[in-house]
C-alpha cells in the first residue's frame, strides 16, 4: 500500500490525485491555508481522507499561530476551524474531525494554565490528536474490510463507482478495503470499476489502485453497468459514502443512485461502506444534507481540452442521495447495518467492538 497522507511534523504532505495515474506526485502543504486550498481543489478527497487532512491543517496552523497566551492561541483554533470547514459542505467526516479537534483543544486547555509552556503542550497534544485520528482511520478501514468480506462470495463479480480506496482514506480503504480483504482471505474477485465522470475518480484512481493491488479489474463508462447487469455479469455493488442519515440514506459520488436504481431492478445487493465517523444521526433523512456544486469547467473539459459548445448551461452537483430502500446494508468497523436502518445505524454507532 501507497501513503495517501504523510505528516513530517512541519508540513502535511499529500499524493496529488488531480495528476493520476500519469503521475505520481506529492504537494507538501507547508502552512494551514495551504492544506485548505488542497482540499478545495481536489489535491485530497475521499470523506475520510478529507476529515484526517483537516485535522492535520488544523495542528499544523497551531504551530505556526505563535501564540502567547491561551486566549489568543483559541482564537487561531477558531479561525482554522473555520477554515477548514469552508472547503467541501458534503461530507461529514470533515466535520467530525474538526469537532473532534475542538474538543481535545478544549480539554488541553482547560488543564493549563496561562504561560508559553503550557501553550506548547497544547499544541503537542493537538499535534498528537491529529495523528491518533489518521492511525486510527487505517485500524477502522481494516475492520471494516473484515465485515465486509464475508458478504463477498467466492467469485464475485462486484461493481464500484467512484474511488472508495486508499486514496479516499488515510490507507486501506473502505469499499475498496472490503475487497482487499476478500482477497486476503482467498476469494477470487473481479471489478468493475466505472469510469464516474466527470472528475473521472473510478478510471483514474480506482482502476490505478486496483491493478497496483494486483486485483483484477476492468474498466467501464458510467453508462454501461445496466448492460453488464442484464447480461448477469455483475453480481453485487459494493461503493462508499460521504454521509449516511439517520434513516439509512446514502450520500456518495453523483451517478450512486443510478447504479442503486439498476442494482435493485436487477435484484443485485447494493452495499454501502464507510466508518461511523460518515453517520450522521442528527439528520433525518438524505434530504437535509447539502450537495456541493462543482465549477462547470469539470463538465465541459477534459484535461483542459473543451469538449462542449461554448456559452452552453452546465449542472455539476458533485453528489447525490441514494434512499435507504435500495440499500441492501451498510457496513462500518463495529459490524453491518440492515434495515431498519434507524434502530441498526444508531446502535452499530454507539458499539465499542464489533457487532
Amino acid at each position: 500500500m501507497f501513503e495517501t497522507i504523510h505528516w513530517d511534523g512541519d508540513a502535511v504532505v499529500l499524493i496529488d490525485q488531480r495528476y493520476l495515474p500519469g503521475k505520481e506526485d506529492y504537494l507538501v502543504c507547508k502552512s494551514a491555508d495551504a492544506v485548505a486550498e488542497a482540499i478545495k481543489d481536489m489535491v485530497v478527497r475521499g470523506a475520510p481522507a478529507i476529515g484526517v487532512t483537516a485535522a492535520l491543517g488544523i495542528a499544523l496552523g497551531l504551530k505556526q499561530a505563535g501564540a502567547q497566551d491561551i486566549e489568543s492561541l483559541s482564537e487561531s483554533m477558531e479561525s482554522l476551524s473555520t477554515l477548514m470547514a469552508g472547503t467541501r459542505p458534503t461530507a461529514v467526516n470533515l466535520f467530525w474531525a474538526i469537532e473532534r479537534m475542538k474538543e481535545r483543544f478544549d480539554d488541553l486547555a482547560s488543564e493549563s494554565a496561562d504561560h508559553v509552556d503550557n501553550l506548547d503542550n497544547i499544541i503537542r497534544g493537538m499535534e498528537a490528536e491529529a495523528v491518533a485520528i489518521q492511525k486510527e482511520d487505517i485500524e477502522i478501514n481494516r475492520r471494516m474490510g473484515a465485515h465486509g468480506a464475508e458478504l463477498v462470495p467466492d467469485g464475485a463479480r462486484i461493481l464500484t463507482h467512484c474511488n472508495a480506496g486508499a486514496l479516499a482514506t488515510a490507507g486501506y480503504g473502505t469499499a475498496l478495503g472490503v475487497m482487499y480483504a476478500a482477497k486476503a482471505a482467498g476469494k477470487k474477485i473481479e471489478v468493475f470499476a466505472d469510469e464516474t465522470r466527470p472528475f473521472l475518480q473510478g478510471a483514474r484512481l480506482t482502476a490505478w489502485e486496483l491493478a497496483k493491488n494486483d486485483v483484477p479489474v476492468t474498466l467501464i463508462t458510467d453508462n454501461m453497468a445496466g448492460y453488464f447487469m442484464a447480461k448477469g455479469e455483475i453480481d453485487m455493488v459494493i461503493l462508499g459514502s460521504d454521509r449516511i442519515a439517520g434513516n439509512g440514506d446514502v450520500c456518495n459520488k453523483i451517478g450512486t443512485y443510478s447504479v442503486a436504481v439498476l442494482a435493485k431492478e436487477h435484484g443485485i445487493p447494493f452495499y454501502a461502506v464507510a466508518p461511523t465517523s460518515t453517520f450522521d444521526l442528527s439528520i433525518s433523512s438524505g434530504q437535509e444534507i447539502p450537495i456541493e456544486e462543482r465549477s462547470p469547467d469539470e463538465v465541459t473539459h477534459v484535461h483542459g481540452v473543451r469538449l462542449a459548445p461554448e456559452g452552453v448551461t452546465v449542472r455539476n452537483p458533485a453528489f447525490d442521495v441514494t434512499p435507504a430502500r435500495l440499500v441492501t446494508a451498510i457496513v462500518c468497523e463495529n459490524g453491518v447495518a440492515k434495515a431498519p436502518f434507524a434502530e441498526s445505524l444508531s446502535r452499530l454507532a454507539k458499539s465499542e467492538r464489533a457487532a
